[in-house]
């Protein structure tokens, strides 16, 4: 009997064009549960969301992921905002195999080429060609990158008390001027840049770097090819390929933490920048989101969000220490604003996206611990915030 609201398996089976035994494998495997399975037939049912899940199941499939991967790089969550953040990670991930396809298809051409005329083939590069093809672990590691990083953005965007965003804030501390050369370390996805295209002087000459391939294709899908202030290159911060004393501005947004030799950084940075230029360094203060971690220990102290705290490495409260050594004129600003979370489910992603353990304790026990969170977030969630940036002169 038809149960209403629902689809039936039989009725799933059409809408997405697959099999029975499918569906099952799916379920018996905790890859996609029914909603609702009927006690006394056991019939088994779905609504949308479940509909959804599948989407994105059966295209990351079609990508070529394993269902390992996939189990880990999706979860059920019928929040709106984290469906439209999923579908725009997985269009990135069908661009990026659109790229690698097109990639291999003008190296067949060439090689057609070389063999009709009867020229030397190097059957190195065609073969890199093909296995670059099933990098199936780095795609997965940079849709997981993405989609974290756009989960810990959409809390902050949502919940905010202050009306000047982060990036904008960020902005109004770099001063550009007309005629300036920039280097941002770490760019990521290049949101910072796209929210200030119109402040920038068409004079600027801007160097985006990253250690990611993907991060900085999604920086030029972000920013387009045609803008001639941006250029983009792949290297670490602590070899810096340009000269001594090549940029008038240096950014380092959210990334000294990161770095394995933060003193190489500095040291590199300081060598690239230009006498009385500006290196901006933002970090976090130990208070910093503090509230996050408890909850989710009170509902399982075995979780830990991260096995480094990024502001032992290099923070608020240890920053001015730290660049004193290669950097002069050092001070400190504070972004004041603190978060009032009133809803469940972007709390979530925020903290499926850290870095730590949680997804071992929280997965298993994923409807139990979205019924504790809003619970806790009933009628609100205090959060807060302590993150500014240190401003330096060489």
């Amino acid at each position: 009997m038809a149960k209403e609201g629902y689809y039936s398996t039989g009725e799933l089976m059409k809408l997405a064009h697959i099999t029975k035994k499918t569906i099952r494998y799916y379920d018996e495997h905790n890859i996609l549960k029914p909603s609702y399975v009927d006690p006394n037939t056991r019939a088994r049912y779905y609504t949308d969301d479940d509909l959804a899940r599948l989407q994105q199941i059966l295209l990351l499939k079609a990508l070529g992921f394993s269902l390992a991967d996939i189990m880990e790089m999706t979860i059920n969550d019928s929040d709106i905002h984290f469906m439209v953040d999923s579908l725009n990670l997985q269009k990135k991930l069908v661009e990026d195999r659109i790229e690698q396809l097109q990639i291999v298809s003008r190296t067949i051409e060439e090689t057609t080429q070389l063999l009709s005329t009867h020229e030397n083939v190097n059957w190195s590069k065609m073969l890199n060609q093909i296995h670059d093809l099933g990098l199936e672990t780095t795609m997965k590691k940079q849709y997981q990158n993405a989609s974290n990083i756009s989960a810990r953005i959409h809390l902050h965007a949502l919940y905010s008390h202050n009306s000047q965003g982060w990036f904008s804030w960020i902005r109004e501390q770099c001063l550009f001027m007309p005629n300036i050369r920039i280097l941002e370390i770490g760019c990521g996805d290049g949101t910072f840049w796209k929210e200030c295209l119109n402040s920038i002087p068409a004079s600027v000459s801007i160097i985006l770097s990253d250690i990611s391939d993907g991060m900085l294709r999604d920086a030029r899908r972000s920013l387009g090819t045609e803008d001639s202030r941006f250029h983009f290159q792949k290297f670490n911060c602590e070899s810096i390929p340009y000269e001594d004393e090549s940029f008038d501005l240096v950014i380092a947004n959210h990334v000294l933490f990161y770095c394995d030799n933060i003193s190489a950084a500095c040291t590199e940075i300081a060598r690239v920048l230009k006498p009385d230029g500006m290196f901006l360094c933002s970090t976090y203060g130990k208070e910093h989101m503090k509230e996050i971690s408890r909850l989710v220990t009170s509902f399982d102290d075995r979780i830990v969000l991260s096995s480094t705290k990024l502001y032992d490495r290099f923070g608020k409260e240890n920053g001015k220490e730290i660049l004193t050594p290669y950097f002069s004129d050092i001070c400190w600003k504070q972004y004041e604003d603190y978060l009032t979370v009133p809803d469940p489910e972007p709390l979530i992603s925020y903290i499926l996206s850290c870095h730590g353990n949680q997804n071992q304790f929280i997965l298993e026990r994923y409807k139990e611990f979205a019924a504790y969170v809003k619970k806790q977030t009933s009628p609100s969630f205090h959060i807060t915030k302590d993150a500014g940036c240190f401003l330096c002169k060489k």
